[in-house]
């Protein structure tokens, strides 16, 4: 059993920010036909495996649930802001003992790339911080997504990083979230190794 889960803000305000570059991945990853390749022929089938997301109090989580190849998968997009993603992944954890992927923005990648970790520090970010004191490990697969622009790191990342992706910047985006599912489905299909080698 795997949960991926990616991090963010909720609400309309913080749609499409670069903070919620991790709820975005988990969005495509749900409807994509990139995760179901060669495993689900068709749209409704897919749906099947992996129905909208919906919110889950127990869990203060939105969650989406699914079987690909009889393994059970949880998508998850915490709900009690970044900074608190800890209390839903550790709530998520706390039953089935998922193995635990977690995605997220990066504000020291540039944007359109991303690297792949296992059981490394929080490097500051304080959603990854949030996690690894509330489930007491930092044993965890990590997608670190690039936000970084060209014109190198803001004086003020704290607000920066609650700001929308420019015009000019989103076709990077979609391209990026394109090759972090790519990235998910190697390290299911042939392991984190092979993923890191292929993309860090």
């Amino acid at each position: 059993m795997l949960l991926i889960a990616g991090l963010g803000n909720p609400g309309g305000k913080y749609k499409n920010t670069r903070h919620n570059i991790g709820f975005r991945v988990v969005d495509e990853l749900r409807s994509s036909s990139h995760f179901a390749t060669a495993r689900v022929i068709d749209e409704f089938a897919r749906k099947n495996n992996f129905p909208d997301f919906h919110f889950a109090k127990k869990y203060n989580a939105e969650i989406s649930e699914g079987n690909l190849d009889n393994e059970k998968y949880i998508l998850a997009k915490p709900r009690t802001f970044m900074n608190n993603s800890g209390r839903a992944v550790k709530s998520l954890m706390s039953t089935a003992k998922p193995d635990l992927m977690v995605i997220h923005d990066d504000i020291d990648l540039p944007l359109g790339k991303i690297k792949i970790s296992i059981g490394r520090g929080s490097a500051g970010h304080k959603g990854v911080e949030s996690i690894i004191q509330a489930i007491n490990s930092k044993n965890f697969i990590r997608i670190r997504v690039g936000i970084l622009p060209e014109t190198g790191k803001p004086k003020n990342p704290e607000d920066f990083v609650l700001q929308k992706f420019q015009q000019n910047e989103e076709k990077i985006v979609k391209d990026t979230i394109k090759k972090t599912i790519e990235a998910i489905e190697i390290i299911m299909g042939k392991g984190i190794e092979k993923a890191m080698n292929q993309y860090n």
